[in-house]
């Protein structure tokens, strides 16, 4: 059995950083954090949106995304750092 071709490092970052979900979750909850301390919590669910909405775009099939599907936990991961960039932005310079 010939082993599968390593994930594209460069394609998991894109899709964790360019994740519409990832984004719009953890701005939103940035947004709202009244302490620092809540903004890991915000990225975490940032990251559990964004996973969802990779594992959909994996199961139907998308182009871009299919590659990246072996690589779950790297792409959390990802997202979750991303996730907390965009909370951390957010909370800010966006004040309720």
């Amino acid at each position: 059995m010939t082993p599968a071709p390593p994930v594209d490092l460069a394609a998991v970052i894109l899709i964790a950083l360019l994740n519409p979900a990832v984004i719009l979750v953890a701005v939103w909850l940035g947004r709202r954090a009244d302490q620092p301390q809540k903004l890991p919590v915000a990225a975490f669910a940032a990251a559990l949106a964004g996973s969802l909405l990779t594992y959909i775009a994996v199961r139907l099939g998308l182009t871009g995304v299919a590659q990246v599907g072996r690589a779950a936990a790297g792409v959390f991961t990802a997202q979750f750092v991303f996730g907390l960039a965009w909370a951390y932005l957010a909370f800010r310079f966006l004040p309720r």
